[in-house]
């Protein structure tokens, strides 16, 4: 009998395609305020089973952030939707909302409770991310069985790369010194968390003080110990060592973040996370989105170039060791995948930079708002209409502009401002946010500042400083701008799926999600703009 055209059986495949292979645990590692070059200024005083580890997988030198303000919340949410914050809206730690008139952070959300302590500090939840993450996708790619966790000091930190679907998001509380979440997951802590938690490890491990961990004449790669330009802890009148926090973390749980047992906290909850949730051996891919947030606090606080800045990642190297040591016996090597990168970098603190002879300078938010609407009345006889300023940007009062009474529109203000920023020294551009795409500007920064820009949280005008100039911070130092030491940041790949290598080609934040979509075989986050890097992917 002649077989007909369209059967089946004549096109069957010959053998049943082998299973997706995949590894059994994800971890994304990201320090808060990690500059790309610290790999290798502290190098000499690394071990070889933390960074040195790392680094013998696979190394993206020419990692840069494709989008400004360089801050926090945008970069965590880069990294784990792989898109920018036109697309995904987190344009910022905080924005100015004009309807409600307030300043809103990234993560609050009034209507869940918090979970685990008293207070506010648990009103949270990740609805403000408008796309979904690559730990979103992986929970969809196996029809909810994956777990996701994400757990980081800073609730952003943790919630943020969790993503929508989570199982749980952990963060800090510094008022009661323990691990807790919002009702957005759940209605009450695990067992195990309120057994760690009851652990009351900031007291034990500040009880001997921030003292350092090597004789302090041997931090060569840092500036004296005792420089103006550092920021003294609250408890303290000179930023030096020892700093005397035993007796403060009694009353104020929260002085832990600031020093390096804010990482080792969070590393050692995340051992309790693995060992308790059965994390890597569910028999589906899951997934620890982790966060250091203790390295932003010291770099805030002391700047770049600080012997606390040094000796915090000197411990942070033995504590990545001993993480990556204790996946080994859990999961055994080979069967976990690893990437470390950071959210944003920082620049040297001004202090530092003048000391050099290198140009610097600060600027005070309040007093740039103050001045703008001074010049604005003195032109028009119109009070405050610039209603804001944030993240670098000026937000005019769209209606007080209209209801003025003159021949006016934002537009005009918008020209008014950047004539005027022009003048203030240290100020290289003044950019209407509206119409970046005719701004004069070098191709790679138009797209970073349009990549920034989602236009309902984002302000009118963009002030962009010269180099080396910070906002704020006349101790310390800061971050947010469009230039390398803001932007260049560390990526590193180790385990399972990963060849062994170093990439020199310019790579990017947002590849990040596409890459471990490919790894995995699974969709790529709903706004992601990334491509996979293919050097590191195992065929």
């Amino acid at each position: 009998m002649e077989k007909h055209a369209l059967d089946s059986t004549a096109h069957a495949p010959t053998a049943i395609p082998a299973p997706v292979g995949r590894p059994k645990l994800i971890v994304g590692i990201v320090v808060d305020q990690m500059r790309w070059d610290y790999l290798y200024r502290y190098a000499a005083k690394y071990g070889q089973t933390g960074f040195k580890r790392l680094q013998s997988g696979y190394n993206c030198e020419n990692t840069h952030i494709p989008y400004v303000p360089t801050y926090t919340a945008p970069g965590h949410s880069c990294i784990y939707t792989g898109s920018v914050p036109a697309i995904h809206g987190i344009v910022g730690n905080e924005w100015y909302d004009r309807e409600k008139k307030a300043v809103v952070t990234n993560v609050e959300d009034t209507i869940y409770k918090t979970v685990g302590a008293t207070g506010d500090n648990g009103r949270l939840s990740p609805n403000r991310i408008l796309t979904t993450t690559i730990t979103d996708e992986l929970r969809l790619a196996t029809n909810f069985k994956s777990k996701v966790i994400g757990i980081a000091a800073k609730d952003r930190g943790a919630i943020l790369p969790a993503g929508h679907a989570a199982n749980a998001a952990y963060w800090f509380d510094g008022k009661s010194g323990s691990f807790i979440t919002s009702n957005y997951y759940m209605d009450s802590l695990p067992t195990w968390v309120n057994n760690f938690n009851d652990k009351k490890l900031p007291a034990k491990y500040l009880k001997d003080n921030w003292k350092t961990v090597i004789e302090l004449s041997k931090y060569t790669e840092s500036s004296d110990d005792d420089e103006e330009y550092e920021k003294p802890m609250s408890q303290e009148t000179r930023a030096v060592f020892p700093h005397l926090v035993a007796e403060e973390v009694a009353k104020n749980p929260g002085v832990l973040i600031g020093t390096p047992w804010g990482n080792t906290l969070t590393f050692d909850f995340a051992k309790a996370v693995i060992a308790n949730e059965k994390m890597g051996m569910t028999g589906n891919t899951d997934f620890l989105a982790m966060s250091c947030s203790s390295t932003d606090y010291i770099g805030h606080q002391f700047g770049p170039n600080s012997v606390e800045t040094e000796d915090c990642y000197i411990r942070f190297d033995k504590d990545l060791g001993d993480f990556l040591a204790y996946l080994d016996k859990q999961l055994g090597p080979g069967n976990y995948t690893v990437f470390l990168s950071a959210d944003h970098g920082a620049s040297h603190a001004s202090g530092f930079n003048k000391q050099h002879h290198m140009l610097s300078g600060v600027f005070k938010g309040d007093s740039m708002l103050k001045n703008c609407n001074a010049y604005l009345k003195a032109k028009y006889g119109k009070d405050s209409l610039v209603e804001h300023y944030r993240n670098m940007q000026l937000y005019i009062d769209h209606d007080r502009v209209k209801n003025a009474g003159l021949d006016l529109d934002v537009d005009i203000i918008r020209a008014d401002l950047a004539q005027y920023l022009l003048t203030i020294k240290g100020v290289a551009k003044a950019l209407n946010l509206s119409k970046l795409t005719e701004e004069e500007l070098p191709a790679s920064q138009r797209e970073m500042f349009i990549n920034g820009y989602y236009p309902k949280r984002s302000g009118d005008v963009q002030i962009v400083f010269e180099p080396g100039y910070l906002e704020g911070y006349t101790k310390g130092t800061t971050h947010g701008t469009v230039y390398a030491y803001d932007t260049h940041i560390p990526l590193l790949w180790y385990g399972w799926g990963v060849k062994k290598g170093y990439d020199y080609s310019p790579v990017y934040m947002t590849d990040i999600a596409a890459t471990l979509a490919a790894m995995l075989h699974i969709q790529e986050p709903n706004g992601c703009i990334g491509k996979p890097i293919e050097g590191l992917l195992k065929k």
